[in-house]
């Protein structure tokens, strides 16, 4: 670790860490070298290692902050008085979701490489915010439905997480996937983000909180 306050580390970690955004912006993970990420900050590539000894390091460095912007949003949700519960919770976390591509393609394609190449203490990091995220979404369900058993939150939260991992394949393809889709006669349903996390979402809580589609119907209307 470099001399220095632990501000400027911090502020030099960011720099890494955006660049890498930048760059799996437009490349793929494998065209995503520290090289390439050196060429978008103010220091060079041996500098790098100083903060991270791998690029899924990286890449786990931005999954952390993909996340931890999420719980912000997670934290801001809020029931409106009059709505129906389960359907103004599904769209709320749809909400918070839409904006998160990055965290869900990195989810859908790499956190098994990323981890595996991360050292511990990264990697404990990296849970620890995960873990915040769990709780986020368990208090938001608190919120929104008071009553809500301990064992009906666990069985959404199991649920809906490793749902995550199949939100970005489904709702973003390539050109080349498209036509293998239409080659192979497979039915392409296209979903934006929002829509895939409100269909899952929606009647995973019905069957929990023992509400109908009926019954919410009814409760928008009054």
């Amino acid at each position: 670790m470099p001399r220095g306050s632990e501000q400027l580390t911090q502020a030099r970690k960011e720099e890494i860490v955006s660049a890498c955004a930048s760059l799996y912006g437009r490349l793929d993970f494998r065209d995503v070298t520290i090289l390439r990420i050196a060429e978008q900050t103010s220091f060079t590539r041996t500098s790098i290692y100083n903060y991270f000894q791998t690029k899924e390091e990286i890449f786990l460095a931005l999954l952390q902050r993909e996340y931890e912007t999420w719980i912000s949003d997670l934290a801001a949700m809020r029931p409106v008085p009059g709505r129906p519960p389960v359907s103004d919770f599904a769209a709320a976390l749809a909400r918070t979701l839409a904006p998160r591509g990055c965290m869900l393609k990195l989810l859908s394609m790499n956190l098994y490489d990323m981890e595996r190449s991360s050292r511990v203490e990264n990697l404990v990091a990296f849970k620890a915010v995960y873990a915040r995220a769990l709780r986020a979404v368990e208090e938001g369900l608190l919120r929104f439905f008071p009553d809500l058993s301990a064992g009906a939150r666990q069985t959404f939260l199991y649920a809906f997480f490793p749902f995550l991992f199949g939100v970005y394949p489904y709702t973003t393809a390539t050109d080349k996937q498209r036509r293998a889709m239409e080659q192979a006669k497979v039915p392409a349903v296209r979903y934006t983000i929002g829509e895939l996390v409100r269909s899952f979402a929606g009647p995973l809580l019905r069957g929990l909180t023992g509400t109908s589609a009926a019954e919410e119907g009814r409760r928008g209307e009054e």
